[in-house]
């Protein structure tokens, strides 16, 4: 059971990069969702080291 949930985390974490790599390769990225893209990322990131 805690390897699906460490495989959804991973997902997660991968589909948040992909989010923020398109955001930050648009001519006007949108700072503030940047900023929240990698606040989420790295709770992920946290919890994915926890486990």
């Amino acid at each position: 059971m805690e390897s699906s949930h460490v495989q959804a985390l991973q997902s997660k974490h991968a589909g948040l990069e992909a989010r923020l790599r398109e955001e930050m390769n648009r001519p006007a990225p949108d700072l503030a969702m940047v900023q929240q893209l990698k606040k989420h990322k790295l709770r992920i990131k946290e919890e994915l080291s926890a486990t």
